[in-house]
């Protein structure tokens, strides 16, 4: 009988990509699952998972918290693949490279729009685009180093393009026209966060997407879809619905929260002194706890740092997370200890909360949008994809255990890295980085995430 780098014994394995719910062991070596199996096997490692659920990883498509702080984090989730798409990176092959010493778990990133255009249009902040950056059409020649730089960024393998067109209203449907025709010739998909619009026409801005994707056949990601969309989520998903059955490439994610957050400073809120004074309670301070006012949030807004806006309902996170079509990310933001609760609770919480106490969708269906749903997302301009979100012979081994009946979120606004419970056991290329709930340390399996350099 072979012996395996480490064996998982007497597991149910739950593998959405085949359909496979049944109690097998698996057996692992040199970073791959090489059986899955109703017989004994023997292993230099094992891992009793008797009453856990074995599963893929979770692949997160939509995490900022990209340090070695952030990954220790996301780990404890059952993340072992953290991908930052929406915002990228105006230099792929730098933020590679700073990374190339190792990592807990796998890594990637896309082109950015939004770090392209403050480059082309002279903004030097490492914040959101500001000035003409953010507020005025590109001339002919900002436009031409734009798209060049999306062409460079893709060539050097950046994993999609990332646009997150809200943060640069500035930029023209051309504009976004031409990043969508860039990013078809590298059969890139351009990861989303919508332009906003006033009431009551969110849900057109789904059509500026559609329409880009139409016409240059580019495959599009609507990033955390209630949260731009709110109320008119069902509307937005519709016109994806709509569209995917009419032939084109068109899918979105959720995270399971009803607060967003960003930097108080940030251009979004550029204009806060002309909000009404009801809108002012919406907003939380985390490092204090407290709900701001008009006089509360000037002092900070003089200060800087991250802000929560509770600006979604319970009910609209549901009919989201119900609905068959958006995967789960977690839009993860770490920063010196502050944070949102999702860089810690994403995917613990749609198991716990979402389908073992709320019921509201199956199990299955759930990790289906943590694993195969991400990965196939991907698998067409990055290969090695094919090989992640998945329980079967030649997959790469990364798997989290878990146990269905204890799982659950335990992060806040004001302890955001607070691990989830009921986690007990993370692989990442084979490699047992989360044993008994306790990041392992000396290990750096993670690898890169990469499309095929040209």
């Amino acid at each position: 009988m072979p012996v395996d780098d480490v064996v998982i014994l007497n597991g149910r394995v739950m593998d959405p990509a085949s359909g496979l719910s049944a109690v097998r062991s698996v057996g692992i070596s040199n970073g791959t699952i090489r059986t899955v199996t109703t017989q004994s096997l023997q292993g230099r490692d094992t891992l009793n998972a008797r009453g856990l659920v074995v599963a893929p990883g979770f692949i997160d498509l939509h995490q900022h918290a990209q340090s070695p702080a952030g990954y220790r984090v996301e780990v404890l989730d059952g993340t072992t693949t953290a991908l930052e798409l929406e915002g990228g990176t105006d230099d792929v092959v730098a933020w590679y490279r700073a990374r190339a010493s190792g990592a807990l778990i796998n890594y990637g990133v896309s082109v950015g729009h939004e770090w392209l255009r403050m480059r082309a249009m002279g903004d030097t902040s490492r914040q959101d685009a500001s000035g003409a950056a953010r507020s005025s059409a590109a001339t002919a020649t900002e436009l031409a180093s734009i798209m060049a730089g999306a062409k460079r960024g893709l060539d050097h393998g950046a994993v999609a393009v990332g646009a997150t067109i809200e943060f640069t209203p500035g930029a023209t449907p051309w504009e976004i026209y031409e990043l969508f025709r860039v990013a078809a010739a590298s059969q890139a998909t351009v990861h989303v966060h919508m332009r906003a619009l006033a009431e009551p026409y969110y849900f057109l801005e789904t059509e500026e997407v559609i329409a880009a994707s139409a016409a240059t056949g580019a495959a599009a990601h609507i990033v955390h879809i209630q949260s731009s969309g709110g109320e008119d989520t069902p509307r937005m998903l519709d016109m994806i619905r709509g569209a995917r059955a009419r032939g084109l490439d068109i899918t979105t994610e959720i995270y399971p929260y009803t607060a967003s957050m960003a930097p108080i400073e940030s251009a979004e809120h550029e204009q806060w002194e002309s909000y009404s004074d009801a809108k002012f309670g919406r907003f939380e301070w985390p490092a204090t706890g407290e709900r701001l006012t008009r006089e509360s949030f000037g002092r900070y807004h003089a200060i800087g740092g991250m802000l929560v806006d509770f600006n979604n309902t319970e009910a609209n996170v549901v009919a989201a997370v119900t609905d068959p079509l958006p995967m789960i990310a977690s839009d993860g933001i770490l920063e010196d200890s502050i944070g949102h609760p999702r860089v810690a609770g994403t995917f613990a919480r749609v198991l716990g909360h979402y389908v073992r106490d709320v019921k509201a969708l199956s199990l299955m269906d759930a990790l289906r949008k943590m694993t195969i749903d991400p990965a196939r997302r991907l698998e067409r301009r990055v290969p090695g994809m094919r090989r992640k979100g998945r329980i079967q012979v030649g997959a790469d081994a990364d798997i989290v255990l878990f146990d269905p009946a204890r799982v659950i979120d335990r992060a806040t606004y004001r302890q955001p890295t607070l691990p989830p419970a009921g986690i007990p056991h993370v692989l990442v290329n084979g490699v047992v980085v989360v044993r008994d709930g306790v990041v392992q340390s000396g290990v750096l399996p993670g690898r890169a995430v990469r499309a095929p350099v040209r």
